[in-house]
């Protein structure tokens, strides 16, 4: 089950936070993506990076906890989205198709003219979305 979904701004300013569960997890949650943007940058700025991974978006895993499973996904523009799990086997496919899907969110999100770019996002549309996109892969992370 998501947990949580996340967009990190290019120079690692949260630009939108949800949290699926109960208020009390909120703030753990934050700080369990806050701590993703270590993993994140290290994988970035690695120099021993083969070709075939250095245009790859798709972060993967990027680190387990005891209760989660923390994945990630960059955009071309720097822009970090990130998804915690409870979920203890989730495929890449399942995982890849959800990132697909956000990312095509966020896009139309940024593309209001009304949109402030590297403010954060407070669209309704948007959370809905989002939203939607996490209901319809539901606890089994299946497509």
């Amino acid at each position: 089950m998501i947990v949580c979904v996340a967009v990190i701004g290019h120079q690692n300013n949260p630009l939108y936070l949800q949290s699926f569960t109960g208020s009390d997890d909120a703030l753990k949650l934050h700080h369990v993506v806050h701590c993703s943007l270590d993993v994140i940058d290290e994988r970035v700025n690695n120099p021993k990076r083969s070709a075939s991974t250095l245009n790859e978006t798709f972060l993967g895993l990027l680190y387990p906890t005891e209760n989660y499973k923390v994945y990630g996904y960059l955009t071309n523009t720097k822009v970090k989205l990130i998804m915690v799990t409870t979920d203890l086997d989730v495929k890449d496919a399942d995982v890849r198709n959800f990132f697909r899907k956000f990312h095509a969110a966020y896009v139309d999100a940024v593309s209001n003219p009304f949109h402030v770019p590297g403010k954060k996002i407070t669209s309704n549309s948007f959370s809905e979305r989002v939203g939607t996109i996490v209901k319809s892969l539901g606890p089994g992370m299946s497509v």
